[in-house]
């Protein structure tokens, strides 16, 4: 079951597709929603340390990928040494019980020649997802570069989250395969990101970019000087936060389970205090580049998060 987020979409990877979640297009981002309350559906959810490995399909620069690589660095960062940090954002996950997964940035993977062609399908994203030789101590993410053509870009999704069962062991049984996967063992969570930039920034970069629909108001700097790359990392901490508090469709969420709110989904268009539709909310501004940011991390690099639901107070939290 693949979970979206109009901006971003769960993938299941071939095999055994289990479920998923989606991030999507930032149109939804635009219109107001009634306060939710995340139901915890007693499924598991991902805890404990977890490498969070990339694949870049297509042509990136090495800019471009420290940039996302410097996010995921950050996101259990110890002792941040700046205030709000995405380690601060990131340790609300904890929040969500049992909680408290810790991502590292593992290994990453390069295909700028585009191996699987131009155009992709969710059983492509999948099988890319395969390639990092994906387990339950890990999050494989595919982030496709401008140029990718993805199945549901931009229409109805702007990446997704979903989880799928490894490969078995040589020489294991269909049955004792089968009893694996059931408990949960063998599955393991991935993530799609697609950069937006030529296709559709203003509905999953928003609100780097002009929005699409809804009301109009002047984009933000990005903190990274890069449109499409910062609004990946609004859609990968969304999915990543989707993947943690709800990997295997049963953690989570309100709502139907093949179309969940989750932990950022439920706070869509919200970045800091004030936020309502079309405005981000009072955020941190660079007075040297005019950037806005609401989180810092390694090295002192700035991103933009969105809020998270907080399983404590019930609301949407934000770091400024």
């Amino acid at each position: 079951m693949a979970h979206w987020y109009h901006s971003f979409l769960i993938l299941l990877l071939a095999v055994a597709v289990v479920g998923t979640g989606a991030a999507t297009p930032r149109q939804l981002f635009l219109v107001t929603q009634a306060p939710v309350t995340l139901t915890n559906h007693h499924g598991q959810l991902l805890t404990g340390n977890h490498s969070v490995n990339l694949l870049w399909y297509g042509r990136f620069t090495p800019a471009q990928r420290a940039t996302v690589a410097d996010f995921v660095a950050s996101l259990s960062s110890p002792a941040p040494a700046h205030s709000p940090s995405v380690a601060s954002w990131w340790a609300t996950t904890a929040r969500y019980h049992p909680g408290a997964a810790r991502l590292a940035l593992g290994r990453q993977v390069l295909d700028p020649s585009l191996s699987l062609g131009r155009r992709l399908s969710e059983a492509d994203l999948a099988s890319l997802a395969a390639r990092l030789s994906p387990h339950r101590g890990s999050v494989a993410v595919v982030i496709t570069a401008p140029d990718v053509l993805v199945d549901g870009f931009c229409l109805s999704r702007c990446g997704l989250h979903a989880s799928a069962s490894a490969a078995p062991p040589k020489g294991s049984t269909r049955a004792a395969a089968t009893a694996t996967a059931t408990r949960g063992r063998g599955r393991f969570a991935y993530v799609w990101v697609g950069d937006s930039a030529e296709q559709c920034a203003g509905e999953c970069a928003w609100p780097f970019h002009q929005p699409t629909y809804g009301p109009q108001a002047p984009p933000l700097v990005a903190p990274n000087a890069d449109v499409g790359m910062d609004g990946v990392v609004i859609n990968l901490a969304t999915l990543l936060a989707g993947a943690v508090t709800n990997p295997y469709g049963g953690g989570y969420f309100q709502g139907p389970a093949d179309a969940p709110l989750e932990a950022v989904t439920a706070c869509t268009g919200v970045f800091g205090a004030g936020a309502y539709p079309g405005y981000p909310g009072q955020l941190s501004v660079d007075a040297a580049t005019g950037a806005s940011f609401n989180a810092v991390g390694v090295a002192g690099r700035r991103f933009l998060l969105p809020a998270m639901w907080d399983p404590k107070t019930s609301q949407c939290s934000t770091l400024v």
